[in-house]
């Protein structure tokens, strides 16, 4: 069987590595010049770092060394995805600087793509048996259209994307406003302070930040990174262990909660910089957890940067010739480089309208079993399709699932009850995230009941004194590296 895989990222890399175990014909493509995905160098704003410690955001097969400090930088994971590539052979399927511009559906069922040089060249075609998109839940930022832009440009104002702004010499000595008060936003906003004649940050809503190490002691991997903590959070298929302690939404799960918060508001200072985000800390997982950029609200207390809370940009101006910003509460502010980090547009475009209107509902959300397999499209699975909290992990466990589909040891429900269980779960999720889902591909902050899942599909397990520690400490992706060699020996390979 010939595999197609559109994505060089931690998904692409993981579901190569066992596809190509399985005795698949697999090639990787991808429009960077570089592995990496949302790590290439290509995308990696300064002041990129992890949100999980670097046992947690490893393959199972490869740990991060050791020397990596506990929250890696950017070119740190990229370096280390490298070294998987190296370390498993993986160089010679990556076919890196090459776009796939169509993939189309083809008799047999089949995918013959049309593939050319990134940047422009003359274009080729393969024919594949099957097709695995990978390339990833943050694939095009979402940069709001903001009124005035073209006057604010022609007057030297420049607007940019966080993953588009790579040099922060491109800050120095510049006004800058950052849009947005998630990851990028945050991360972003405190290295362009080190150089920037000003910084300010629009956020039009608040979030909970969760702190690196909880009332300076206790790492946060000990609150979010394990069982304990995802069954702070009710599920809507709880098991019975969780129905029990703590009791999702239960007085215990609410009651931790709302110490961390308080506990956040000390440490963090916020009542005096007026940066206490409206409702309870438990938002904090209803799509991503938002781990504090170290230094943000020092910066903030100190004047390197200013944060504007519950406002908007309504227009980008030019004054006396120098680019300006209008916020929604009347301030106008000199601008000349707005840098937006304001979430991401999950696209596929290398796929027919008529394809995608059989992967998505009318609200834009992909319908997937086990964020992989769309149950009316034939030959297509998507890898990385699950925004998680171990996103190597969750990955690697979905291309187990993937092989274990495609070697025919596995059979999915049919059709009517996938999409029926897919709806079920679009509408729970729904409600519990207040639509912070993105397009159906978060899982957060359900990480390991999605692998737990997977796991039963596939009749393989870690045993429950595994488990049992991953109730209490946080999960060790290496105790899941037999899960692909013992669906290998299951069928003779």
């Amino acid at each position: 069987m010939k595999v197609a895989v559109v994505g060089a990222g931690y998904a692409g890399l993981g579901t190569a590595r066992m596809l190509l175990r399985c005795g698949f014909e697999v090639t990787v493509y991808d429009r960077a010049p570089d592995i990496g995905g949302v790590w290439s160098r290509t995308r990696r704003y300064p002041g990129l770092r992890t949100q999980n410690d670097k046992r947690t955001y490893a393959f199972s097969e490869l740990p991060m060394p050791e020397h990596y400090p506990q929250w890696p930088d950017g070119e740190q994971v990229q370096q280390y995805l490298e070294s998987y590539v190296e370390y498993f052979g993986l160089g010679p399927v990556l076919r890196l600087g090459t776009e796939v511009v169509t993939a189309d559906l083809i008799d047999g069922p089949a995918w013959s793509l049309t593939l050319r040089p990134a940047g422009g060249g003359e274009s080729t075609q393969e024919v594949f048996d099957h097709l695995v998109v990978a390339n990833g839940v943050f694939s095009r930022p979402a940069v709001p259209v903001l009124a005035g832009r073209t006057q604010f440009e022609e007057a030297g104002g420049r607007v940019v994307a966080t993953s588009d702004f790579l040099d922060l010499e491109d800050a120095r000595g510049r006004d800058v406003l950052v849009i947005g008060y998630g990851k990028s936003a945050c991360d972003l906003a405190v290295a362009i302070s080190d150089v920037a004649s000003s910084t300010t940050v629009a956020a039009r809503r608040l979030l909970w930040k969760m702190p690196r190490k909880v009332a300076g002691v206790l790492n946060y991997k000990y609150l979010i990174l394990t069982r304990v903590g995802e069954a702070l959070f009710p599920y809507f298929r709880p098991s019975l262990r969780e129905k029990i302690l703590p009791g999702p939404g239960g007085r215990v799960g609410k009651g931790m909660l709302a110490g961390v918060q308080a506990i956040a508001v000390r440490q963090f200072r916020l009542r005096p910089l007026g940066l206490v985000p409206p409702g309870s800390f438990g938002e904090i997982a209803r799509s991503t957890v938002s781990l504090v950029t170290e230094g943000f609200y020092e910066r903030a207390a100190d004047g390197r940067l200013r944060v504007r809370r519950d406002v908007t940009v309504d227009e980008l101006t030019a004054q006396e010739g120098r680019p300006h910003a209008r916020l929604s509460d009347g301030e106008t502010l000199p601008a000349d480089l707005v840098v937006c980090g304001t979430g991401f547009d999950q696209q596929v475009p290398f796929l027919a309208p008529e394809v995608i209107a059989r992967l998505q509902d009318e609200h834009g959300n992909f319908l997937l079993h086990r964020q992989i397999l769309p149950p009316d499209v034939p030959a297509l699975s998507f890898a990385g399709y699950r925004s998680s909290f171990f996103c190597p992990l969750g990955s690697e466990i979905g291309a187990v699932w993937t092989a274990a589909y495609l070697l025919g040891g596995l059979r999915p429900p049919p059709a009517a009850q996938m999409r029926a269980d897919i709806d079920e779960k679009l509408r729970w999720i729904e409600k519990f995230s207040a639509g912070k889902h993105a397009r159906g591909t978060s899982v957060i902050p359900f990480s390991m009941h999605d692998i737990d899942e997977l796991l039963t599909d596939l009749r393989l397990d870690v045993g429950p004194l595994t488990k049992a520690r991953q109730w209490l400490l946080p999960v060790d992706p290496s105790a899941y590296r037999g899960i692909g060699t013992a669906l290998l020996a299951r069928h003779g390979r």
